[in-house]
C-alpha cells in the first residue's frame, strides 16, 4: 500500500516534525497513531518515517531509509489573475501535475478589484500549494510568490529558461506553433505565461515579443484561462521528462 507523504516542518538528523495546523491535521482528523508509518519529504530528499510522539499541535518521527527520486522538469507557470475560485483551482491542479513554480501576474485584462485584493491571497495560495504537494506525493510544493506585474516578469527568470507565451490569436492559424512541439526542440527549464480570461492584450503580446518569447498555442479551440493553465502544465511536464 502506498504510504501518505509529509512535507516536514522540522527535521534534524534523523527526527522530523509537523507543528502547528498542519500537526493538528493528522493528529486530530486523521488520528494518526504512534507507530504508524508515512513518506517524510525533507530539503534533502524522501525518507521513511515512524511515529514516536503526538500532541495536537506537533507529531515526530523517526525516519528511516531514504527513497531514491527522478529529477523533475522544471516548469514555471507565470499565470495571469483571474477569479479566484477558478485561478486557485488551477493552482492546485498544476501543482498536482508537477510545476515546480508560479508567478501571478498582474495582466492588463484582469479585474482590477482582483489585482488589488490578490496580495491579500498569498497566506492561502502558500496553503493550498503545500496541500496539493502533499496530496500529490510531490517532494516540495512549487515555489510561489506574490503578485507582479508583467514589466517586472522577465528578471525573475534565469536567463537560460525557455520562455513561451500562449496566445489565442494562434488558435486554427497555419501559423500556429504547438506548445509541445516548442518545448521538444528547447530542451531545460521551461517558464510558460498564460493570459487571463479574453487572453493577453496586443501591448502585452508586444511586450513579449520583444522580450524574445516565443508565442504557441494549445490547438484550434479556445480555452478557460484555469483550462490553458493545466493542459500547458501537463504538456510541459509531458515534453520534458
Amino acid at each position: 500500500m502506498t504510504r501518505r507523504r509529509w512535507i516536514a516542518d522540522e527535521v534534524a538528523a534523523d527526527t522530523a516534525a509537523l507543528v502547528g495546523e498542519h500537526a493538528a491535521h493528522l493528529a486530530r482528523v486523521l488520528r494518526a497513531e504512534i507507530g504508524q508509518e508515512f513518506d517524510i519529504a525533507t530539503s534533502a530528499g524522501v525518507r521513511r518515517g515512524v511515529i514516536t510522539s503526538i500532541s495536537d499541535d506537533r507529531v515526530e518521527f523517526a525516519l528511516g531509509e531514504e527513497h531514491v527520486l527522478k529529477p523533475a522538469p522544471q516548469i514555471t507557470l507565470a499565470l495571469a489573475i483571474f477569479k479566484f475560485d477558478r485561478m486557485e483551482w488551477a493552482i492546485e491542479k498544476c501543482t498536482e501535475i508537477g510545476v515546480s513554480r508560479i508567478i501571478p501576474v498582474i495582466a492588463r485584462r484582469s479585474d482590477a478589484h482582483l489585482a488589488a485584493a490578490a496580495g491579500k491571497r498569498h497566506e492561502r495560495w502558500l496553503r493550498l500549494v503545500r496541500q496539493a504537494a502533499e496530496q500529490s506525493r510531490r517532494l516540495a510544493p512549487p515555489e510561489i510568490g506574490a503578485p507582479i506585474k508583467l514589466k517586472d516578469l522577465g528578471g525573475r527568470l534565469a536567463d537560460a529558461t525557455t520562455r513561451v507565451v500562449l496566445t489565442e490569436s494562434l488558435a486554427g492559424s497555419e501559423d500556429a506553433c504547438s506548445l509541445g512541439e516548442v518545448l521538444r526542440s528547447r530542451p531545460g527549464e521551461v517558464a510558460v505565461a498564460v493570459g487571463p480570461e479574453g487572453g493577453w492584450a496586443d501591448e502585452e503580446l508586444a511586450w513579449f515579443r520583444e522580450a524574445g518569447w516565443v508565442a504557441a498555442s494549445l490547438g484550434d479551440t479556445i480555452l478557460r484561462a484555469e483550462t490553458a493553465a493545466i493542459v500547458a502544465t501537463a504538456l510541459a511536464f509531458e515534453a520534458l521528462r
